[in-house]
């Protein structure tokens, strides 16, 4: 018979090894002054090509991140920020992160040739001296190669210094401790105008404590701060294309990014950064003011999502995975906008997800020893009730968008609107009772499905808040990542048990 493990130990020998110190900077007062330097850029380019250049260098407040964990050591996100000390070339500081200009690379009209341009920042500790910023992009080996340095003077006379925007708002939802030992989240308002201020003020409260009460978060209270900023729109909501809205707005969101229904990014790079600095924050969150589900998520770029619809708890959270700790989708069903996200043969770096390239998942520590790997489920049937769902969830969207387009009478848009709400909630409860039913229900494995392969990627547990809806618990491998990025992220103690 194989041996069985503790999984309570097996958990514990996961985050002994997550939490291991990260290689260490030279010390942060000899290196850098108590600020943040922001490196505008843009990046341009097609599948096969990308051009990275200097926009404008910016002075912002106080450094809000580590000073002790100055070196990323989690290999996580498709590019590497690296900054250098100009005379000696050694290491001051790096960090991984995902971009928008890194998704388009993979949808199908960038393989076709077609080039689009991005606007990007980088936020490090202002250096003392005179440095240089390199980026790496990983390519699909997961081979990090260097397409872009500059150098950084830190007494340029152009490092812009301009005082922040008198009409923004700030509210304090939850402080953990200093910005140093916590990681800071911002959530920004978009789509609220000066007459919804005190609605976005309860609606940061109310999100805060969702993530607060969801774990890891819940124990670890006193090393996350959530912050609120608004900047006052003209409109309210954002833009729907495919609808025929268009509103204006301070930070540019708008649904259809890269040509998906739901996806509700923001092309505005600069108006999120303007905002967002008037507070310190690691994590930046963009809460728009809507009721229609969507949003979006970026490794250590930013995550949106909607104040309003049946499933915005859930949205804020799961996108929260993606923009803080790089977990990747668990689902596998719905369309998007990429092709060959996760290369055949090339073990993806997110926590959550696998290839079992040596026969072994990453989170193997966490799996009993009498669980099979790859763990057997009842895939056929999951996947059958759900393409029936997809196929209606699409016929209702291409009908709501011919009626709001076309003009028609707002009763019949809203008619289908709360039929495709209804849609969802039906179907998600089905699919509840039907997990909850499996006999594998909270057994960590393998299973099959994830990553938007259907075969070939598997997942640690059947259900999580990273593959369907509900304000839910993350599984057990995104929950030992998100761990382990926040001991990465924060001057904190090591206090996960």
């Amino acid at each position: 018979m194989p041996s069985r493990r503790s999984p309570l130990l097996a958990l514990l020998a996961l985050l002994l090894l997550a939490t291991a110190p990260a290689p260490a900077a030279a010390d942060y007062a000899a290196d850098f002054a108590d600020a943040t330097l922001r490196v505008d850029l843009t990046h341009t380019g097609a599948a096969d090509e990308e051009i990275v250049a200097l926009d404008r260098m910016h002075l912002e407040g106080p450094w809000a991140g580590p000073r002790v964990r100055l070196i990323d050591a989690l290999d996580l996100g498709r590019y590497r920020a690296r900054l250098l000390d100009a005379a000696t070339g050694e290491l001051l500081w790096s960090r991984g992160f995902d971009s928008y200009f890194g998704e388009w690379k993979l949808t199908g009209p960038a393989g076709r040739g077609v080039r689009r341009t991005y606007h990007e920042s980088v936020r490090c500790p202002l250096p003392l001296r005179s440095a240089v910023l390199a980026l790496d992009h990983r390519g699909q080996d997961n081979e990090l190669r260097e397409v872009f340095r500059a150098p950084i003077d830190p007494q340029d006379p152009e490092l812009r210094r301009e005082p922040l925007a008198a009409d923004l708002v700030v509210v304090e939802a939850h402080v953990g401790g200093t910005p140093a030992a916590c990681v800071d989240v911002v959530i920004l308002g978009e789509g609220y105008t000066k007459d919804d201020t005190a609605k976005f003020e309860a609606d940061v409260r109310r999100f805060a404590a969702m993530l607060l009460g969801i774990e890891p978060f819940a124990s670890l209270k006193d090393r996350v701060s959530v912050r609120g900023v608004l900047k006052p729109s003209q409109d309210r909501g954002c833009d729907e294309p495919t609808r025929g809205v268009h509103r204006n707005t301070a930070l540019g969101c708008t649904f259809n990014s890269l040509g998906s229904e739901r996806y509700m990014l923001t092309e505005d790079n600069r108006a999120i950064r303007e905002a967002a600095r008037a507070v310190p924050y690691d994590v930046l969150s963009i809460m728009v003011n809507h009721t229609r589900y969507g949003g979006g998520g970026i490794y250590n770029l930013f995550n949106t999502f909607t104040s309003d619809n049946q499933w915005s708890g859930y949205v804020f959270v799961h996108e929260f995975g993606h923009g803080f700790a790089g977990l990747a989708d668990e689902y596998y069903s719905s369309s998007t906008a990429y092709t060959d996200f996760y290369p055949a043969g090339v073990e993806p770096v997110e926590r959550n997800i696998t290839r079992l390239i040596d026969g072994k998942a990453k989170w193997a520590a966490l799996i009993d020893g009498s669980t099979a790997v790859p763990t057997p489920w009842a895939k056929a049937e999951f996947d059958a009730m759900d393409a029936t769902y997809q196929k209606r969830r699409g016929e209702l969207d291409a009908l709501i968008a011919k009626l709001m387009s076309g003009g028609a009478p707002a009763a019949e848009s809203d008619a289908a609107i709360q039929e495709s709400e209804d849609l969802s909630r039906d179907h998600q409860q089905r699919l509840d009772t039907w997990f909850a039913a499996q006999p594998e229900f909270k057994r960590i494995g393998a299973y099959e499905g994830a990553g938007y392969c259907s075969t070939g990627v598997y997942r640690a547990q059947l259900d999580c808040i990273m593959f369907t809806k509900g304000l839910k618990d993350y599984c057990a491998a995104c929950g030992a990542g998100i761990r382990e990025v926040i001991d990465a992220s924060t001057d904190h103690a090591n206090t996960t048990e």
